[in-house]
């Protein structure tokens, strides 16, 4: 059996492959409508948690638009759901403290107002330095008043391995991660550990076994694995948790950060130093980095 440490994924073979073989095309005068995702995802005020929790899950998005009269009236994300678990709601069969039912609560209850919008035809770092200054991970794009894409912090991060030298995105993410570094142990149930991440405001924790990192638990895992399908979570978190870790050095540039976190397909990159876990770099911390640059 592997040992824990052995779970924490070496990555300089993606990063080296993805390295040379992508091509940094010039995105200084690129706009927002060349990496926004145009089809969005909309969900009624009426409509319940659970229908927005299936919605989310089975498109594998983390947010949906509330929509009424063809207004957007707010929006409603991963991190409203996570926070609405650990203050008492309950799934249809499992109470999470005595609250209302998923099945029940409505959408207009919980989700986040205003929709902060931006113009379809504004430069990545206007959206880059919204998000920063709103402190939002979303921004709906409308043109002429109408509703035509949405621009979240993954779309950036996608776009930033194309970055070239001269848009200096060449920092090094030990200026942006965050430095506290959120655990459970592997047999804490699901049900605390939603609670943990609410109240630290962190969308992830690193789960240990012995002390040691073998893998993390997202607000993606909780959407997905178990409010989506309405299961229990009185399950332990090392059973649901993402294993193995993908992790990068210290001393890693924003811009080598992204290319691993594209190439993988993840919103969170662990950092270590002598092979223990230093920081946590996030999708937001990449947007960060991109608009200051």
């Amino acid at each position: 059996m592997a040992k824990p440490k052995d779970l924490i994924k070496k990555n300089s073979s993606t990063l080296d492959n993805a390295s040379v073989q992508n091509k940094r095309g010039s995105m200084r005068h690129r706009k927002i409508e060349d990496i926004m995702t145009p089809e969005v995802a909309i969900i009624a005020p009426e409509s319940t948690l659970y229908e927005a929790a299936r919605l989310m899950g089975e498109k594998r998005i983390g947010s949906l638009i509330v929509k009424k009269y063809d207004t957007p009236l707010g929006i409603i994300t991963e991190r409203d759901l996570l926070n609405v678990v650990s203050c008492g709601v309950k799934l249809e069969k499992d109470w999470i403290g005595g609250g209302a039912s998923i099945r029940e609560e409505k959408v207009e209850k919980v989700m986040s107002f205003p929709v902060f919008k931006i113009c379809f035809g504004s430069s990545i770092k206007e959206a880059a330095r919204t998000m920063i200054e709103k402190r939002i991970r979303r921004l709906a794009v409308c043109d002429a008043g109408k509703l035509v894409g949405i621009m979240t912090a993954s779309d950036m991060i996608r776009s930033l391995p194309q970055v070239p030298e001269t848009v200096k995105v060449w920092f090094e993410v030990d200026y942006f991660m965050t430095k506290q570094v959120i655990t459970a142990d592997e047999k804490m149930v699901l049900e605390n550990v939603a609670e943990i991440m609410a109240e630290k405001r962190v969308g992830s924790v690193i789960v240990t076994s012995q002390g040691e990192p073998i893998g993390m638990f997202t607000e993606r895992d909780l959407l997905t694995k178990f409010l989506a399908k309405d299961k229990s979570l009185m399950e332990e978190v090392g059973n649901a948790c993402s294993s193995p870790l993908i992790t990068a050095p210290i001393g890693i540039s924003v811009h080598d950060a992204a290319v691993i976190m594209t190439a993988k397909q993840i919103k969170r990159l662990p950092i270590t130093k002598d092979l223990k876990i230093v920081g946590v770099l996030s999708a937001r911390d990449l947007v960060e980095a991109y608009a200051r640059g």
